[in-house]
């Protein structure tokens, strides 16, 4: 079975968690611990967030010269370089070492008239309190929004179109080829007149791209990997239920936090409804029990009712 696995941002880093090298390294083994058994019996491609990396890079260029800080496509080139290398050290120290592991630098194109442009969304960055959130605003002309308790600052995230590296991808992952690619989403880019292509200041959403491209490659499962055991209904309420099973029908008739557990539900009913595989949510640890439905959610079109855990 062909499976793409999207690895969460909070998964590699925790919340709340310093942005150090040390961290990220320690995540990524453990991230790569639950892929392996998935890589032993499937072909496995892995696709990852960027969200508090990438503002970090963001946050280290604002200390440069201000006409000639980084735009974000270029740092997101750098992420999936530097989570990449992660993945491949990490995940090559485990499997056969017949079983050859390959990053590739991923670029996605996207819409320029995508409303996104206009209406920053997507979270990167560390964590601030209202007052600091406020304070940087002002001060850097960011924008900024509420993720949990605290606040992150928010830059546009348009959707994802088309992969242009997906021919190589679809070559390596037929030679038995780990790959890892579409990092943070990829890096969005526009095609010009003439057919040439560049890149924009945004980040897209890792579980749409991920979504696109367990389509495109005509992927079985799609395995959406976060910090939390399960999709649930009311989240954060006391009448909260965790889903077990679910048709993309029905979980339509439910809603989501845009800035967390949304987009993932939007790529597995996406995926879902445009392949005719299946979609997991779950926690990083429990990757292979997800596929098999032994944990977290399943979205399957084939699911004729909401089945609940206990």
């Amino acid at each position: 079975m062909r499976v793409v696995t999207a690895l969460g941002g909070n998964a590699l880093l925790r919340r709340g968690e310093p942005l150090t090298a040390g961290n990220q390294r320690r995540n990524v083994k453990i991230a790569c611990e639950a892929l392996a058994p998935i890589a032993d019996k499937h072909d496995l491609v892995i696709s990852h967030g960027n969200g508090p990396q990438v503002g970090l890079l963001a946050l280290q260029g604002a200390a440069y010269k201000p006409d000639e800080v980084y735009p974000l496509d270029i740092l997101d080139a750098e992420t999936e370089g530097m989570i990449g290398y992660l993945i491949e050290q990490e995940l090559g120290n485990l499997v056969p070492e017949e079983r050859h592991c390959a990053t590739i630098l991923t670029q996605i194109e996207v819409d320029p008239k995508d409303p996104a442009f206009k209406h920053p969304s997507k979270p990167i960055g560390p964590i601030y309190s209202e007052a600091e959130a406020e304070r940087l605003r002002q001060e850097r002309g960011w924008s900024i929004a509420p993720d949990g308790e605290h606040y992150r600052r928010v830059v546009p995230s348009p959707r994802p179109q088309k992969i242009f590296e997906l021919s190589v991808i679809e070559l390596l992952v037929g030679q038995g080829v780990i790959v890892i690619c579409a990092g943070g989403g990829g890096i969005p880019t526009v095609s010009l007149a003439g057919g040439a292509i560049m890149g924009v200041d945004a980040v897209i959403d890792k579980d749409l791209a991920s979504s696109l491209l367990a389509k495109d490659l005509k992927a079985e499962a799609l395995i959406m990997l976060t910090d939390v055991e399960a999709v649930q209904k009311d989240w954060g309420k006391p009448q909260a239920r965790a889903i077990r099973r679910i048709s993309p029908e029905a979980l339509k008739s439910f809603s989501f936090a845009e800035g967390s557990m949304g987009p993932k539900v939007e790529a597995a009913m996406e995926f879902v409804e445009q392949s005719g595989g299946i979609a997991g949510i779950g926690k990083l640890k429990d990757a292979g029990a997800i596929l098999e439905g032994k944990t977290g959610t399943l979205v399957d079109r084939n699911a004729t009712e909401v089945v609940w855990w206990d």
